[in-house]
């Protein structure tokens, strides 16, 4: 399997709305971080969908290879 992009090291805090769904660019390849916009077409890739319970800020992955996808889990920092 080939490996993500780091996008960058370290995660996005983004606010997201109770109810929506949002998609995790998984290939690191997107210009609109930590979201999807398509640009994993043609590869192994694949976004992830994850669905807000409640509105709140949350903290994406954005080197892309968090063991808890889409969320940062600290693995940044053993890059």
């Amino acid at each position: 399997m080939p490996e993500p992009r780091v996008a960058q090291k370290g995660p996005y805090m983004k606010d997201v709305e109770a109810g929506k769904d949002y998609w995790w660019c998984a290939c690191g390849q997107s210009k609109n971080q930590p979201f999807c916009d398509g640009s994993h077409k043609g590869s192994a890739f694949s976004p992830v969908q994850w669905k807000a319970a409640e509105a709140k800020a949350v903290y994406f992955c954005g080197c892309k290879h968090s063991g808890n996808k889409p969320f940062c889990d600290g693995t940044h920092s053993k890059l």
